[in-house]
């Protein structure tokens, strides 16, 4: 076999994960030159919660950030996560803006794009696809795996084959919660390997614990490519850290042939902003153990953190498993979505609603939305009875929802037009309206030196995206 290549998620989900995004770029750079030299196939440095943390915390810029990155890293495939139609929102956006933040991502410095679809509906991918190919890049098909009496190895096997016909140039098992065990992992990647031509790639985490086994056994089916964060914030809610895994494969026919010698001076450089952040508290013990309540109930690890927050707000913390225990039982009424986001808060939130109040007598918004077809189709059989009493008679979308947008970017570009100091703002206003417009107005008016420095509130992603 050839030798296994490695993503490292450092500078995105390594630290989304264990850090609720707070690493700031100047902590980033110094450690580039080695991880440059090191070899990886990609370095995914951008996407997911990274933009929003950017804007909402860091007073950075995240196109500043990405354009230091892209110099920082000239010999690396600079990658990025993207949610299909939802790009890094939390809503369909029009199909113009979806072309144009691909369009300025690539510009700008990024290769290779994930794209994912938290219902696995390939309808909410077609635009990003097509996007992806048009303006030059790599177009990673990503499936999110989960597993429930509708997903099966079969599911998968198709949807690599679709994803594939559609234009990707690689498949992406998207194991966001940890799921995926070690023998399940052997047998759905020698399928795939036969099933498709084009490079598997397997993205885990920690979160229970099996995530370092699932990847040996991944690379003994033939894996090509998998996901690890680099030590000061591997493992836990995390990847698998990316050192231990390298020197496992040493001397063997999937040798990565990374230095861990150079692995080793870019953590040296790294460590001090995890010391930074377990100092602030946005490191845990939380975040840094394993929790094997992910394979009881199928919760990624940033999931279990929202509930307790959600919990805490309405000072129940003792229902805390019976929430655990409400979270099949709403999942199967809402037809089996994976629990990604944005479907593990509204699984979750809707488990919590449901034994405080009882069972389905209060539904948030985004419920409804889902059971309404506006997140796109679910997969498996919903139960009618809630959705009646979550929308009454409305008529469920079966179209593609993005059909029933009209064009957005000029619409945005207007109501920005005297903050704009560069083409992209108005896709950071695009996704982000109010946060990006006090970003643009902080930016435009600095503010004195003493008040630079504020403290902000702990921000809850779910980290297993």
């Amino acid at each position: 076999m050839a030798k296994l290549q490695i993503t490292e998620t450092v500078f995105r989900d390594g630290q989304q994960s264990q850090a609720a995004t707070r690493m700031r770029l100047e902590e980033m750079l110094p450690a580039c030159e080695y991880l440059d030299a090191a070899g990886f196939w990609s370095m995914e440095v951008w996407g997911g919660a990274t933009f929003d943390s950017c804007l909402r915390f860091l007073n950075e810029d995240p196109w500043d950030r990405l354009r230091a990155l892209k110099k920082a890293l000239p010999n690396t495939k600079l990658q990025m996560l993207l949610r299909g139609q939802n790009l890094l929102g939390y809503k369909h956006y029009a199909d113009d803006v979806v072309d144009e933040f691909i369009n300025r991502a690539i510009g700008n410095g990024i290769e290779v794009i994930r794209v994912f679809d938290a219902l696995n509906d390939t309808r909410n991918l077609e635009q990003a696809m097509k996007s992806i190919k048009k303006h030059g890049g790599l177009c990673e098909g990503a499936m999110s795996y989960t597993t429930s009496p509708v997903h099966n190895e079969d599911y998968f096997v198709n949807l690599a084959k679709e994803l594939v016909q559609m234009g990707a140039d690689t498949i992406c098992i998207k194991d966001m919660a940890n799921l995926l065990l070690p023998e399940a992992a052997f047998s759905l990647v020698s399928r795939l390997k036969k099933a498709v031509d084009v490079p598997i790639h397997l993205h885990t985490h920690n979160t229970s614990g099996t995530g370092d086994m699932t990847y040996l056994r991944a690379a003994q089916a033939g894996v090509d490519i998998v996901d690890c964060a680099l030590s000061p914030y591997g493992n836990g809610t995390s990847q698998p850290a990316t050192e231990p895994l390298i020197a496992t494969l040493q001397g063997t026919d999937r040798d990565t042939g990374i230095s861990l010698e150079t692995l080793s001076k870019a953590a040296e450089l790294i460590r001090p902003s995890a010391d930074r952040l377990q100092d602030e508290g946005f490191i845990t013990s939380k975040s840094l153990k394993v929790d094997t309540n992910t394979l009881l109930y199928q919760v990624p690890g940033g999931m279990l953190s929202n509930l307790v927050g959600q919990l805490k707000g309405f000072k129940a913390e003792d229902k805390y498993y019976d929430v655990l225990n409400e979270i099949p039982l709403v999942r199967k009424d809402f037809g089996y979505p994976p629990l990604v986001t944005p479907t593990s808060q509204i699984v979750g939130t809707q488990a919590v609603m449901n034994v405080l109040f009882g069972r389905y007598k209060n539904f948030p918004k985004e419920s409804k939305a889902l059971l309404a077809g506006e997140y796109g189709r679910i997969p498996g059989e919903v139960n009618e009875e809630v959705r009646k009493l979550a929308i009454g008679n409305r008529e469920v979308i079966t179209c593609r929802p993005a059909d029933k947008l009209e064009p957005e970017l000029a619409g945005y570009r207007e109501e920005i037009k005297d903050d704009m100091r560069q083409e992209e703002d108005v896709l950071s206003y695009a996704l982000f309206p109010q946060v990006a417009k006090k970003f643009f107005e902080a930016r435009n008016n600095p503010a004195p030196a003493e008040d630079e420095n504020a403290v902000c509130t702990l921000y809850v992603e779910d980290l297993g995206c």
